[in-house]
C-alpha cells in the first residue's frame, strides 16, 4: 500500500505551498498591523463613546435590547455582556489594531478601532 506522500503529483504539492504562502502572509500582515490609539464606539448612526486605547475604561452602551458591557484595558476593546441571543459580539475576543471591529449586530453596537493614519487614508469607495 503506498503512504499518501508517495500518490501525491507535482500539482497537489503547488496547491499545498501556495495555500502554506498565503497563510503565513495573512498572519505576517496581522501580526504587522499598527496598533490603534483610540475606540470609538457607535449606536446605530450616532457616535455614543470615544476613548482613548492606552487607558482603562468600564462603560454601558445602550442598544434597542439593553445595554451592552464594554471594556478598556491592557488586552484591547472587548465586549464582556451582551443582551443579544448568540453571543457572538463576546466571543470576538479583544480588539487593538488600527482597523479592527467589534459588533453586537441585534443591539445595534459597532466599536472601531482608529489609528493615527485613518485621518490621512484615502477612501476605498465613494458613494452617492
Amino acid at each position: 500500500m503506498k503512504t499518501p506522500w508517495q500518490v501525491m503529483t507535482g500539482g497537489d504539492w503547488l496547491v499545498i505551498l501556495t495555500l502554506l504562502g498565503i497563510s503565513i502572509t495573512g498572519i505576517v500582515l496581522l501580526v504587522a498591523a499598527p496598533t490603534g490609539t483610540r475606540v470609538v464606539v457607535t449606536s446605530g448612526d450616532q457616535t455614543c463613546f470615544v476613548a482613548e486605547l492606552d487607558q482603562s475604561h468600564s462603560v454601558d452602551l445602550d442598544g434597542p435590547l439593553g445595554k451592552t458591557h464594554l471594556v478598556i484595558d491592557a488586552t484591547g476593546a472587548h465586549v464582556t455582556s451582551s443582551p443579544c441571543p448568540r453571543k457572538v459580539c463576546i466571543s470576538m475576543g479583544p480588539v487593538k489594531h488600527s482597523g479592527d471591529l467589534l459588533a453586537c449586530v441585534p443591539n445595534r453596537i459597532m466599536v472601531r478601532i482608529e489609528g493615527p493614519s485613518d485621518e490621512n487614508t484615502p477612501y476605498d469607495l465613494l458613494s452617492r
